[in-house]
């Protein structure tokens, strides 16, 4: 099948060519890479994603099709929101031909359907070291062969400055009824299977906008939720969670969540060369031997020396030693930059999930 050709360019021009598959249109973004090998369904529709376009690191993409949306509680059980976050996906071989006892569409239909531009057959090793060496960048896809790709990269707009966050947070309060105990989740851009973690665990679950005020709602403890972007854009979030410490409840932060529980607490925030995206990151627990291998996707981190006295590193990323999790040392405040509930990755930290469980009173 003839498809049309395609570009990637990044804000310095370099230019990284291939083919048009799924929605052909012209789209932009910053442009960051997955190491994970499977999982793309969930990867795509994870909305940590929004404003970004995707490098996949694994070769070949598209074989084992897209499955089925299988509703369950109420929401995508095999799926993490809805709908496709990523601007753009970017891989080297696509597979056109799928096989799956599940799957019920291509790769391309499915990118098609959300409008969602891809581009295969580029050179994905090459435009991954360019980041591993310069940083996360800005890029655009473009459409056609025109080899002009004069001041292209000086137009491209800085999806950071957007308020990506809102793009994907819930707007009205969802209540999924399960159990006794009761948690407000504050969706920041929460995975679906976050939520499925508690309601399996019998709790209750309130979802609310992350400008939602949840210093005075009735419940055992608070959940902030994983998110795109720069966590310092999210003030009203911050200012909600100091209210809710003063209260002493207990609170978990995952990915951003984690990064505006430390910013509540009065640490800082940066944002990382190129990022942690993959599903084998090793997280080490501090004062311990133990080392965990984690799902991950984050662009910033928190400054661990800028913690208060009353706080502690909880985790440390193995391979490059940036911050992985905090605590409180006395307080049922807690926060992984991991994502506990995996999906796709390795479960190893789902206990993450019934220790925060076993704090509410």
């Amino acid at each position: 099948m003839k498809r049309p050709n395609a570009r990637l360019i990044l804000e310095d021009n370099s230019v990284f060519t291939g083919y048009s598959f799924g929605h052909v249109s012209e789209t932009e973004g910053e442009v960051v890479f997955n190491t994970g090998m499977v999982g793309y369904p969930e990867t795509l529709t994870d909305p940590s994603y929004n404003g970004q376009l995707l490098v996949c690191t694994y070769p070949l993409i598209g074989n084992y099709g897209v499955p089925q949306k299988k509703t369950e509680n109420k929401l995508l059980s095999n799926f993490e929101s809805d709908k496709i976050h990523v601007r753009g996906l970017l891989v080297s071989d696509y597979s056109d031909k799928y096989s799956h006892w599940d799957a019920v569409k291509s790769l391309d239909a499915w990118l098609k359907e959300e409008n969602v531009s891809g581009v295969y057959g580029i050179d994905t090793r090459r435009l991954t070291r360019k980041l591993r060496s310069n940083g996360t960048m800005l890029g655009k896809i473009v459409l056609g062969q025109d080899e002009n790709t004069t001041n292209i990269g000086a137009s491209i707009s800085d999806s950071n400055v957007e308020n990506l966050v809102g793009q994907v947070s819930i707007t009205n309060k969802t209540l999924y009824m399960t159990g006794k105990k009761k948690i407000v989740i504050v969706d920041c851009g929460v995975k679906n299977n976050i939520i499925h973690a508690f309601l399996r665990r019998n709790i209750s679950v309130i979802r609310v906008n992350y400008n939602y005020d949840f210093s005075n709602d009735d419940v055992d403890g608070f959940v902030i939720s994983n998110g795109p972007g720069d966590p310092k854009k999210c003030e009203n979030t911050i200012h909600n969670i100091k209210k809710v410490m003063s209260i002493g409840k207990p609170i978990l932060g995952i990915c951003l969540g984690s990064q505006l529980l430390g910013l509540a607490a009065g640490a800082d925030t940066y944002k990382l060369k190129y990022g942690h995206r993959s599903h084998n990151q090793p997280v080490k627990e501090t004062g311990s031997k133990r080392c965990y291998i984690t799902s991950q996707n984050h662009g910033y981190a928190i400054d661990t020396k800028t913690l208060t006295i009353d706080w502690r590193e909880w985790f440390i990323n193995e391979n490059d030693g940036t911050n992985e999790g905090i605590i409180h040392i006395s307080k049922p405040f807690f926060g992984t930059q991991f994502h506990p509930e995996a999906s796709p990755g390795p479960d190893d930290t789902e206990f993450i999930f019934d220790m925060f469980v076993r704090s509410l009173k």
